[in-house]
């Protein structure tokens, strides 16, 4: 179970990204690569996996399981000097939970997948040729959601773009991570956490909860 605010979640985050960089700095102590590339523009693909949960803030006794998704799109890496620069993306992101229980005496299983449109813009530092350490806020633009309810022998499978319904279609939220880069392949980490509630103005039928994700992509640069 997944449950716990984002102040943990941001912790074990910035544990995992330290921990990374901190690796691949030792590994490349020894090499003195200057500028390279750091102060090029680059614009790249990129594609992996997210690993989304939902928690409810208000702590109340909505709990989930964390679920995968598909994460794909592009960047673009601007320079600003050597050592700075700023990286806005854009990516297809599905998140969502699921969880189970019982219903009229009968187990059930939950799975919920949410699609998004992913906007982040990074402000980017660059130690080294081999890192770039981002951080910045996000923009979520919701497009799907599917529902798989399953219980019994049946399956109940609904999907629906949210027309009629008073949930929040435009997220802001925030983003921390990583990229290392060997030649032209980008290796990138993130974690990810919506600082809006799912629910636009209080009166959706639906859970509360906020989207938090960790993200692995692998990409290329050109």
């Amino acid at each position: 179970m997944l449950s716990n605010p984002n102040r943990n979640y941001f912790k074990k985050t910035t544990a995992v990204i330290t921990l990374l960089i901190s690796s691949i700095s030792i590994c490349n102590a020894q090499s003195n690569t200057g500028a390279n590339s750091r102060d090029k523009v680059h614009i790249g693909a990129k594609i992996g996996v997210n690993y989304a949960n939902a928690y409810d803030t208000k702590g109340e006794e909505f709990k989930a399981d964390a679920k995968f998704g598909m994460a794909i799109g592009g960047f673009l890496s601007i320079p600003i000097g050597v050592y700075f620069g700023v990286q806005p993306e854009i990516l297809f992101s599905q998140k969502g939970f699921k969880g189970s229980g019982k219903l009229l005496g009968l187990n059930y299983d939950f799975k919920r997948t949410t699609s998004y449109i992913d906007v982040p813009l990074y402000f980017a530092v660059k130690p080294s040729e081999f890192i770039t350490i981002l951080a910045g806020p996000q923009l979520s633009f919701l497009t799907s959601t599917k529902d798989v309810f399953k219980s019994g022998g049946g399956t109940v499978e609904q999907e629906k773009e949210f027309d009629n319904d008073n949930l929040r279609k435009n997220t802001f939220g925030a983003s921390i991570g990583v990229d290392i880069n060997i030649d032209h392949l980008v290796l990138g980490v993130r974690g990810n956490w919506d600082l809006q509630e799912n629910n636009g103005d209080g009166s959706s039928t639906t859970p509360r909860y906020k989207n938090q994700w960790l993200q692995a992509t692998v990409g290329y640069r050109f």
